[in-house]
């Protein structure tokens, strides 16, 4: 049987194929339209699925899409009934689209993929819990689940067994850990469902100053994780802000303007809220492993990409084994709902065998064959070099050990918002201008950003305080002291961003000023040739660490085709592009014609 996954109309719509119970492709929209967090149905993705696995929409089997869209206008409708008559404008710019269009969603679907087959509807936090626990290693696990909202649900923790899961308690609309830290990143000026990220970042510049007002005023924490926010502060209930007046007054000082030069009270929020939100985490976490019983830990919805709260709940040892959702927000919800119509609904058995995760790396989106790609470069005129198998990891090796930034375009795109050696922008870990470097003239992004590393899986322990698989770059760890270097004294004093130059381990462009990573460990399970390449710089250079980032520019999606690889190369100042077999040398390129205004012209995020 062929289920169609789909998640749509909030942010990062994404199509899902699952055929009997096996993951066959996966792929946000964003990737084939260009728009960043695109929300709209996804139509490309859905075309593409159905080419990957070779079949008609006729040959579906039925249509999983991620949420109920009659519970969510309940909550919308409901929401705006409490906050009456404040939020009018709001209420007049959603409901009249909800009445129109979203709430007949069956119908919307129908109309969009051509077809008449059977429709399933699992609840928003049932696809996350869902997208966790089925393509998860584990035949048995507690599975936690938190994200802005989705019908009414902002958390949830329940347990997964066999092919079944059990949904055993949750947390309520307005209460929400991931529209706290949202209220953070807008209050911060970085966009909401886009930049938290960001703030993620930012955190290890500030100090901790905030937080006990955090939990006096907007937070009324329990022991055990749950909690209630106090919403005299905030504006997302039916407001066009997430937060109001009396925010600002609480932090005596109005929200940032997107843009506007980064303070030291603005890394002092970013710390202070990431400290808060990995202590909801922590008690969260005991709790589910109390009330559960289980030794490992599923996790998905979009505060599941905090890796720093990820990689404390790891280091306090709450769960013996934790598996993430590499696409644990909405896109992945498409999975998870696919997944949720076999397993649940259908009652079709789930193999695990406790040690391999049917992820398969999160290389689901398409791939381009040499004879695509050498077709495309001398249709195009593009200067090139045709390189064997053998030759691809020595070459790049060497370009990366002469302080070369190489976009590497190899294999089946990744699924998430990780690049992890398909679509990446690789570069020397060891270089203690690159990071500076990549940010500025590669990525056009803040200089404050880290950058990740990928390392061998079996030199992990040798570099970082881990000693766990984290394949989809989702957990945060430190730096082995023995790596590390202690700042010159005259730079021991600095605060905030004046701390960003400093040198701090062997490995300068991938450890942020905290001596943290957030790491990627390889194998060569599913990216051989990334895998290879690695172990070259090992073998030839003595590191087994390289940076490792998305392969896009800010404002932009990761690129999908070997069309956006080139014309992302050929706007930035990448040194060398390698498509499949194929490497591109900066210097042999004809410019673009349509460069002249291309800055001006991408949106800012």
């Amino acid at each position: 049987m062929n289920i169609l996954g789909l998640s749509a109309f909030y942010h990062d719509s994404a199509a899902c194929l699952v055929r009997d119970g096996k993951i066959i492709a996966a792929a946000q929209e964003e990737r084939f339209t260009r728009k960043k967090h695109d929300a709209s149905f996804p139509e490309h993705a859905v075309r593409y699925c159905l080419r990957e696995g070779g079949i008609s929409v006729n040959e579906l089997g039925c249509v999983a899409f991620y949420e109920k869209p009659f519970l969510k206008f309940d909550r919308i409708l409901h929401t705006y009934l409490a906050y009456a008559p404040a939020g009018l404008k709001s209420f007049l710019m959603a409901i009249p689209l909800w009445i129109r269009e979203r709430i007949w969603m069956k119908e919307l679907i129908r109309r969009e993929l051509g077809c008449d087959c059977k429709f399933f509807f699992p609840e928003h936090h049932e696809s996350h819990a869902a997208s966790a626990f089925f393509p998860s290693p584990f035949s048995e696990a507690a599975i936690l689940t938190i994200d802005g909202v989705g019908e009414w649900t902002t958390t949830t923790y329940g347990v997964g067994r066999g092919n079944q899961i059990e949904m055993l308690a949750e947390l309520h609309f307005p209460h929400s850990l991931g529209l706290l830290y949202s209220a953070f990143t807008y209050f911060t000026g970085f966009k909401v469902n886009s930049g938290e990220y960001k703030l993620m970042g930012l955190a290890p510049y500030g100090k901790p100053k905030y937080v006990d007002l955090i939990l006096r005023e907007l937070v009324d924490l329990k022991d055990d994780g749950s909690f209630r926010l106090n919403m005299k502060y905030f504006n997302y209930g039916v407001g066009l802000t997430m937060t109001n007046a009396a925010f600002d007054r609480l932090f005596d000082r109005p929200p940032r303007k997107r843009e506007a030069k980064l303070t030291q009270s603005d890394t002092d929020l970013a710390r202070s809220i990431q400290d808060v939100t990995g202590e909801i985490m922590l008690r969260m976490a005991r709790h589910v492993r109390k009330q559960t019983g289980r030794r490992n830990l599923c996790l998905a919805g979009g505060v599941a990409l905090n890796c720093v709260a990820n990689g404390h709940i790891l280091r306090e040892r709450i769960f013996d084994r934790i598996w993430i959702q590499p696409a644990a927000s909405d896109a992945g919800g498409a999975l998870g709902a696919a997944l949720f119509a076999w397993h649940q609904i259908l009652d079709k058995e789930r193999k695990a065998d406790d040690a391999n995760d049917s992820q398969r790396g999160s290389y689901l989106g398409p791939a381009y064959g040499n004879d695509e790609v050498r077709a495309y470069l001398e249709t195009q005129k593009i200067a090139f070099t045709e390189l064997a198998d053998d030759e691809v990891p020595e070459k790049i090796a060497t370009l990366i050990n002469a302080q070369k930034v190489i976009g590497w375009f190899y294999g089946r795109m990744e699924f998430g918002p990780r690049a992890l050696g398909a679509r990446s922008i690789i570069g020397d870990a060891r270089s203690p201008k690159m990071q500076e470097l990549m940010n500025l003239k590669i990525k056009f992004r803040e200089s404050f950003r880290p950058f990740a590393p990928s390392v061998l899986r079996e030199k992990l322990s040798d570099w970082f305080e881990l000693d766990e698989e984290s394949p989809y770059m989702l957990l945060v760890a430190p730096v082995s002291k023995n790596r590390r270097h202690e700042p010159p004294a005259d730079r021991q004093t600095l605060f905030g961003l004046q701390r960003l130059l400093t040198i701090r381990s062997e490995i300068p462009a991938v450890t942020h000023v905290d001596y943290s990573a957030r790491i990627q460990t390889v194998t060569d399970q599913y990216q051989p040739m990334f895998y290879r390449m690695i172990k070259k710089v090992d073998e030839k250079f003595g590191c087994p660490v390289i940076i490792n980032t998305s392969f896009n520019v800010r404002g932009e999606p990761i690129v999908a085709t070997p069309e956006d690889a080139f014309t992302c190369f050929m706007r930035t100042n990448m040194d060398y592009l390698l498509i499949g077999n194929f490497l591109l040398e900066k210097n042999e390129q004809k410019p673009l014609d349509k460069d002249i205004d291309w800055l001006r012209e991408f949106e800012l995020d």
